[in-house]
């Protein structure tokens, strides 16, 4: 799973370095939060449908989910793209979503069972209207169709503790909990106790010569005079960011887990004109 991808320059990144990270790991299924997408605010139908193309097979969303409202038709006819599980119940999108495992290698396929993907928001300094995330998750957990589902848990927070205080909650009873929002990756990856994989945040897909995918001068001249000032993305260093897990399927818990980054070359396609 690849962490928030941020404006052009993210989705750039991903386009670029796909091939690396499918020789690299060989995933049965790659993720990635798209909410930022939209020039760092949102995600719109048409960069949906590139994300895909570039080989993003599911989607999440974090608190920017309705930034662009025409995404809201994307959310109520796609399968592969979910909303935070805690938002309000008339909310426009999937709570969950199951994803069948891709075949990993030409010469066979992999025949594991599905995964289920939640994303809950934190509610720590968190300004959208949500419910509470670990009553959520309890409630989609006892919602999946089936008695002992493979379950990666994403939570989209400000508050670090928010985020480790879902990951033991969750120890031993879902494969993974990433998290996700901050997009500066953390130094944590690892295997929980009973069998979870763990990251506090697995950073960003965009610009790092930034303040969070910003660009610096604009965040500097704000935060200096407090004159407002427009957060535009920011071009330089593009990286890509996620974690890797292995899973035993069987036993439904991790294995592995494997932090990501990636830096994209900007003298290359697509950044220039192949």
């Amino acid at each position: 799973m690849l962490g928030d991808i941020v404006g052009a320059p993210g989705r750039q990144a991903v386009g670029q370095l796909m091939p690396e990270i499918r020789s690299r790991w060989a995933p049965d299924l790659v993720l990635a939060n798209a909410e930022n997408a939209a020039n760092g605010t949102g995600l719109t139908p048409d960069l949906y449908r590139k994300l895909c193309h570039s080989g993003i097979e599911a989607m999440t969303l974090g608190d920017h989910v309705y930034k662009k409202v025409q995404i809201t038709r994307t959310l109520e006819t796609e399968a592969n793209i979910i909303r935070p599980a805690n938002l309000p119940a008339g909310a426009v999108g999937r709570r969950w979503m199951r994803l069948p495992p891709r075949d990993a290698q030409p010469a066979g396929g992999y025949s594991g069972p599905p995964l289920y993907v939640v994303t809950v928001l934190g509610r720590i300094f968190t300004s959208l209207p949500c419910d509470d995330p670990f009553a959520t998750i309890e409630q989609v957990l006892g919602e999946l169709p089936e008695p002992q589902p493979l379950v990666l848990v994403e939570i989209h927070a400000e508050a670090t503790s928010e985020k480790i205080a879902m990951g033991w909650y969750l120890d031993g009873r879902v494969a993974a909990v990433v998290g996700s929002h901050t997009h500066v990756a953390t130094a944590d990856a690892r295997i929980l106790p009973r069998g979870t994989a763990y990251i506090t945040d697995m950073g960003m897909c965009g610009p790092h010569e930034s303040v969070l995918g910003r660009r610096v001068d604009r965040v500097l001249r704000h935060m200096t005079t407090a004159m407002p000032a427009p957060f535009d993305v920011a071009e330089g260093d593009p990286r890509v960011n996620g974690i890797f897990i292995e899973i035993d399927t069987r036993a439904r818990r991790a294995v592995a887990i494997e932090r990501i980054e990636l830096a994209a070359d900007r003298n290359r396609p697509p950044f220039v004109a192949g």
